[in-house]
């Protein structure tokens, strides 16, 4: 798990690296640390491709990072009755306009936007997936930007190898796309949400709320390579961008 986390961290560092001015979280999300916000709320993605799965596991995996990281995160199954009793669902619809309707029916200081511009399976070697996400939040006050990153990720979808030649693993393939399309899709949305918010500042419930605005920002915009065989999925990608990773426990 240490050495996941220690990767993680290196490639947020090494993309960061394109300018030799170093930016502190307190510069790059001052609005934020203005702000202040405790209560999110989390909108349906706004999916521009046509894998229409990606969207849910994008929307139901966002919040458990967000509450790790100090925020106190409006369940994304409750909201939803709401946002549709409301004609409020469709995310692309209000991500440009005043958001101060979603402060008064959820309470949320925030809203947090997820744009899906790319995603990509195939399994023409060997299966794998890449995507890439923009992630917004807006204040309900202000609607001013508080926090945008974007992720661009490519993970090799096969198993641990278990031997047995060249027959082994083409059995071990076509058992993993048979079985693993959940799976895969979990896998994914997790490393992107890991890799985003393992930058945002932390919320109220964090013991490491407002003190971390001299700590380097990374870069707004980050991409990596990985081999789903070597994520812990019970570990690393659980808690997201929460606690664990940035302390690599």
């Amino acid at each position: 798990m240490k050495y996941i986390v220690s990767a993680l961290l290196a490639v947020a560092l090494l993309t960061s690296c394109g300018s030799k001015e170093v930016v502190t979280k307190g510069e790059r999300y001052a609005s934020l640390y203005n702000e202040k916000p405790v209560t999110l709320l989390v909108m349906p993605p706004i999916n521009k491709t046509e894998a229409v799965e990606a969207k849910d596991y994008f929307y139901y995996s966002i919040s458990r990072p967000l509450s790790e990281c100090g925020y106190y995160v409006i369940s994304p199954q409750l909201s939803m009755d709401v946002l549709k009793a409301e004609s409020a669902y469709d995310a692309e619809e209000f991500i440009d306009r005043p958001l101060n309707k979603f402060g008064e029916l959820f309470g949320a200081d925030a809203v947090v936007f997820t744009e899906i511009t790319k995603w990509k399976k195939r399994a023409v070697v060997w299966p794998e997936v890449e995507a890439k996400v923009r992630y917004v939040i807006k204040s309900t006050k202000t609607n001013e930007v508080i926090f945008e990153r974007e992720c661009e990720i490519e993970i090799d979808l096969r198993e641990a190898s278990s031997g047995g030649g060249l027959l082994g693993a083409a059995l071990a393939l076509a058992s993993q796309i048979a079985n693993t399309v959940t799976t895969d899709n979990v896998v994914a949305a997790r490393l992107a949400n890991c890799f985003v918010f393992s930058d945002i500042p932390r919320g109220k419930y964090s013991p490491k709320y407002l003190q971390d605005q001299d700590t380097p920002a990374s870069a707004a915009k980050i991409s990596g390579s990985f081999k789903k065989a070597e994520i812990p999925l019970s570990t690393t990608l659980l808690v997201g961008g929460g606690y664990q990773l940035e302390e690599g426990k």
